[in-house]
């Protein structure tokens, strides 16, 4: 009887999925959780090789899943990811923006092609994808859209500039169109994670700075990447998160609740 209960509450059975950015760490723990929680998940990033294995990754898993290739700077490859997406049944009711780069350095050595990029990849490709999906699920009924923000979307931390202003503005615009979609069924939320230690920013943790996270992150411990899925299935789900739209929920050991 719980079983049944919690996959009505929070099943996506049926809906198809979007993740862009779903071959990387916390993008492949998401796409990972909605697909075991009913979804068809198209993983979404820029290499073919990447999609692949991490479709292969959700098949074992029991998941339907497909992928496409889009490179997030270019608006007419995202438009070219909704029409192979819809392909599966002609609709999507689901999008996940979780493709984000980062670069680490002084204010005064930051250059402009390293903020250029950051801004692009994090912000504007957020702001395209929202309007080309957005306009899609407009347009056949509803849908529920997920950005990944920061704790720095919060608090900006230093040696991170680009990233900081570029996690900012997704909060902002998370809630900017929440408000334009709020009569249109189309729910936008988005999600603050805290450290989640991945590759593409674990140069940037140096011992210093590992020590300073910690001392301000009450769990005192990095995040794993399915400590991610439940907050994303409350936002995706159409009747858990039937009422929720702007909001931002932190996920993040407390970092951002408690300074000390």
């Amino acid at each position: 009887m719980a079983t049944s209960y919690l996959d009505e509450l929070f099943g996506l059975h049926g809906q198809v999925a979007v993740v862009i950015g779903g071959a990387g760490v916390l993008g492949g723990a998401l796409c990972e959780g909605i697909g075991r929680a009913g979804a068809h998940v198209v993983v979404a990033d820029l290499t073919e090789e990447g999609c692949r294995a991490r479709v292969a990754k959700l098949v074992d898993a029991g998941c339907q899943a497909t992928y496409g290739v889009v490179d997030v700077t270019r608006r007419e490859s995202i438009e070219a990811l909704l029409a192979k997406a819809r392909e599966i049944k002609g609709r999507v009711e689901i999008l996940v923006n979780c493709a984000g780069v980062n670069v680490g350095s002084t204010f005064l050595d930051a250059t402009d092609a390293d903020w250029d990029r950051v801004l692009t990849i994090n912000l504007k490709s957020v702001f395209q994808a929202c309007q080309i999906f957005g306009r899609h699920m407009v347009e056949s009924g509803g849908g529920a859209i997920l950005n990944i923000g920061s704790v720095t979307s919060i608090l900006p931390l230093s040696r991170v500039f680009a990233y900081s202003a570029s996690k900012a503005g997704v909060v902002n615009l998370t809630r900017n169109i929440a408000r334009e979609f709020g009569r249109q069924n189309v729910r936008v939320n988005a999600i603050c994670p805290g450290f989640f230690p991945a590759e593409q920013n674990r140069k940037l943790l140096d011992r210093e700075r590992i020590d300073n996270i910690m001392r301000h992150t009450p769990m005192a411990r990095f995040g794993e990447p399915e400590e991610l899925i439940g907050a994303a299935l409350l936002l995706l789900s159409p009747r858990a998160g039937q009422f929720i739209t702007g909001s931002v929920v932190s996920v993040d050991g407390g970092f951002t609740a408690a300074w000390f």
